[in-house]
């Protein structure tokens, strides 16, 4: 009976020794598609900053690293006599490499306080594109709100007080009170510079924070290029005006062979429209965005002198008038000022929350601030003054409702209003987002390990208690 048990005991420890090295340090980070997780290799990346002006515009110089231009977006192929969309958004980088690189600030003058101590995780609320719960386009369309009113079609970027809870993306508050809120200040100015969609034609998208990551008034910079009863596009390249091509080929887009210099957006000066009798060959393709001059206020950031890739760095500066005259849609810069900012890159083909974030800088115009603005006179400055050293770091699925709430053990010192920059680094934040992208799995298998040791332990008791009476003759 004894010898059974020893032998039992025994191979429950076996059992449990190899359970523990089995499943003991192995990974849960991995990408996971279905759940819209994919990490990138780098969780920081450089950014250098430079600010100038002189009392009329102001200028915002931005550098990163990045190991190739993306300058196209979304395309439609022809292939088999259809004509197909290539390059849709997916978790991380696209696979063809059709996803624009971009660099993004949101700004702001005091009016959303807790933007200068958290930046842009207050802008990131519940159930957002991309995440892995993210609510469904359907409802955001349907939402009288979000879709009817606002004309949103996914969920998006809002701020925390448009909402009766904030940890739910779908209850906004009256329009009212979302006019009252605006007027009052409470929003979050957003330049946008996209170096497929508005790069060519010289400008930055200018949109604003609210309710929801909504457009100022005016015209985009960007039309689909999409004719829906026809299933083909609406516009091809002129081949006048297009080196003699009507279309690209495909594996002169994957491969690099176009580049800044040649023509690589589709406008509404260098095309025609559509010849469904031109001589069409599989691996055509023609950009599905039609680029055009905008229009109002949306127009108001232009790209300063040419914003260029070269030697592995990206060198972009915008422009705009330190007083748009638009103060529900812009942040209005006056000499003096100190303002708030944080700013993101998207790089190597990535889209959507895949992308890069810094924590709140303060832009001081004549004041003391992390960043100084340079003052200068006549139309250019010379960048001059030494750049600022911005970190950037991947954030993860951490929004909100998250630090706020009871699973953030740091939420009462929010609620204090401690900035987070006294509490985490951007390398911490960075672990920490990717930590909670797989907070579940992580958890159990810690789990798991520990009822392995536990197992583990157990056997190796029982298995010393039988041997020691064994020897003793109990």
């Amino acid at each position: 009976m004894r010898r059974t048990a020893l032998l039992a005991t025994g191979a429950v420890f076996v059992a449990a020794l190899g359970y523990s090295w089995l499943t003991h340090g192995r990974g849960v980070v991995r990408d996971d598609p279905a759940r819209h997780i994919s990490v990138p290799a780098t969780l920081t990346v450089p950014l250098s900053v430079q600010v100038a002006h002189n009392g009329t515009d102001v200028l915002f110089r931005y550098r990163w690293p990045a190991p190739n231009p993306g300058i196209f977006h979304d395309m439609l192929r022809y292939e088999g006599g259809a004509w197909q969309v290539r390059g849709a958004a997916v978790p991380g980088s696209q696979p063809d490499g059709l996803h624009e690189d971009r660099v993004s600030m949101m700004l702001d003058d005091g009016s959303v306080p807790e933007f200068g101590r958290y930046g842009g995780y207050v802008a990131i609320g519940a159930r957002l594109a991309g995440f892995t719960d993210e609510a469904s386009g359907r409802e955001v369309r349907e939402h009288p709100e979000l879709g009817r009113r606002l004309g949103l079609d996914e969920p998006t970027k809002y701020l925390p007080a448009t909402r009766s809870d904030p940890a739910d993306f779908a209850a906004v508050v009256p329009e009212a009170e979302q006019r009252r809120l605006q007027a009052a200040g409470y929003f979050l100015d957003l330049w946008h510079w996209r170096a497929a969609r508005s790069n060519p034609v010289g400008v930055a998208d200018d949109q604003f924070i609210t309710a929801g990551r909504l457009s100022d008034a005016g015209r985009g910079m960007y039309t689909t290029n999409w004719d829906g009863p026809n299933r083909r596009p609406a516009r091809m390249f002129d081949p006048a005006q297009a080196g003699g091509r009507a279309a690209f080929r495909w594996e002169d887009l994957t491969q690099g062979r176009i580049g800044q210099d040649d023509v690589n957006a589709l406008t509404d000066r260098n095309s025609v429209p559509f010849d469904p009798n031109h001589a069409w060959r599989d691996g055509d393709t023609i950009p599905r965005r039609l680029l055009r001059a905008p229009q109002g206020s949306r127009a108001d950031i232009a790209v300063a002198g040419r914003a260029r890739w070269a030697d592995g760095t990206w060198d972009v500066t915008l422009r705009r008038r330190m007083d748009t005259g638009a103060p529900q849609e812009d942040k209005i810069i006056r000499d003096g000022g100190v303002y708030q900012a944080a700013f993101a890159i998207h790089r190597q083909a990535t889209g959507g929350r895949w992308h890069y974030v810094s924590l709140p800088l303060s832009i001081g115009f004549g004041r003391a601030a992390d960043v100084q603005s340079a003052r200068f006179e006549g139309d250019s400055p010379d960048w001059s003054q030494p750049a600022h050293a911005v970190t950037l770091f991947y954030p993860g699925q951490v929004n909100w409702p998250l630090i706020v709430g009871d699973r953030h053990p740091g939420a009462d010192r929010v609620r204090a209003g401690v900035p987070v920059r006294f509490r985490h680094s951007e390398d911490q934040l960075a672990h920490y987002g990717v930590e909670m992208e797989f907070n579940e799995a992580i958890q159990r298998q810690w789990r798991l390990t520990l009822l392995a040791g536990i197992g583990l332990i157990a056997a190796f008791g029982i298995a010393l208690t039988a041997t020691i009476g064994r020897r003793t003759g109990a």
